[in-house]
């Protein structure tokens, strides 16, 4: 959908159509997040850290599901690589690189779908993102959400 930036009073906006807002749940008074990928409903709570690690889980899960590990393991290194060059990076996308280049299907099954502590804190970084379609992952969010 597509809107149009109008001038309101001395600053320059969008009229966001009702139904849109109605679809996010949120009407006059709440509050919109802004940022340089567009504009969303403020998120409401969070998961406690057990379920979010839980829904990241079923994402990984999603992913192994769909996709060859050959498939993940390019899309992992297609992101660092993008992410490095930005100047985004944590020490696990170091560990996550070398699991990619090291081509070995268990360890990267296990670092994307473990139990273990190792796995946690790895699926905290996930750069496996954006295999899944937008709608595949909401759908997964609204899961988690109850």
């Amino acid at each position: 959908m597509k809107v149009d930036i109008r001038k309101i009073g001395n600053s320059l906006g969008v009229i966001l159509p009702r139904q849109v807002l109605e679809s996010w749940g949120v009407g006059e008074g709440d509050q919109l997040e802004v940022t340089d990928h567009g504009v969303r409903p403020r998120r409401k709570g969070g998961l406690a850290p057990q379920a979010l690690d839980a829904l990241k889980r079923s994402i990984a899960l999603a992913v192994v599901r769909d996709f060859t590990p050959a498939q993940i393991r390019a899309q992992i290194l297609a992101n660092l690589h993008r992410w490095q060059k930005q100047g985004v990076w944590v020490s696990a996308y170091d560990e996550w690189r070398g699991i990619a280049r090291r081509g070995d299907d268990g360890e990267l099954f296990a670092a994307m779908l473990g139990h273990d502590d190792a796995a946690t804190r790895l699926r905290e970084s996930m750069p496996f993102v954006g295999l899944l379609s937008q709608s595949e992952v909401r759908r997964l969010h609204e899961e988690a959400s109850g």
